[in-house]
């Protein structure tokens, strides 16, 4: 599935699905992985890429410096495509607790087998960062147990940028996020979920300027307000 393809697929559905795909996921060791991707967007390899240097708890944020990459079978890192791949996501509470608590899991984890850590955030049972292939393959298989819609796992960033889209989180904002080089290849990419949105614009500028549209009741008390303190 492509960004195109997501215009056949209803945000509500999008919503339900992811959902579904996170509970499906909870117990399982690259939970906090798979959480990550759906509430960032970020990369495949951005994700797998991550050093704990990267996590700031206190100010809720995780930077993207770097990536890993397979060529063909051999991890290699790599530092992004333009100097946007480079950057600094705002996370919410909710994600920072997920990122917390694997990093207690791992530590302990870590510790009670004599394992050295490298410093990577999403590792393996003998502390080694977690393959492409194996994330990939991972979340294919939680989506098929989950009886949800197989896509992969690059597409969970469109989903991502879909749902802030159409909830009308702004262009430029959803740009950073998803560290596109320029806002138009945003609006290019989720160009599906614009016409709604110019449709809910409409409604919303003929409230603010044409009152004789609200309802009777709610008329009637914003004339009384406007008495009131007229004569107040």
């Amino acid at each position: 599935m492509t960004a195109a393809d997501f215009s056949l697929v209803g945000t509500p559905e999008l919503e339900a699905g992811t959902q579904v795909f996170l509970r499906a996921a909870a117990g399982h060791r690259l939970f906090s992985a798979l959480w990550l991707s759906a509430f960032t967007g970020m990369r495949r390899n951005e994700l797998l890429g991550l050093r704990w240097d990267d996590f700031d708890e206190k100010k809720a944020t995780i930077s993207i410096n770097r990536g890993l990459v397979a060529i063909p079978y051999e991890l290699h890192e790599t530092r992004g495509k333009t100097a946007r791949s480079r950057r600094r996501i705002d996370l919410d509470p909710t994600t920072v607790d997920v990122l917390t608590a694997w990093r207690h899991w791992q530590q302990t984890e870590q510790r009670a087998a004599g394992i050295d850590s490298a410093g990577w955030i999403f590792t393996d049972g003998g502390g080694e960062p977690i393959h492409p292939h194996a994330i990939s393959q991972t979340f294919e298989r939680i989506a098929r147990r989950a009886a949800v819609t197989v896509i992969r796992l690059h597409d969970v960033r469109h989903t991502h940028g879909t749902l802030l889209i159409a909830a009308g989180v702004p262009v430029k904002v959803v740009t950073e996020r998803l560290g596109h080089a320029h806002p138009a290849f945003t609006i290019d990419t989720y160009q599906h979920v614009l016409p709604g949105m110019q449709a809910e614009a409409a409604r919303v500028f003929e409230r603010l300027v044409v009152p004789s549209l609200l309802p009777a009741d709610e008329t009637s008390e914003k004339t009384r307000e406007k008495r009131r303190k007229n004569t107040a």
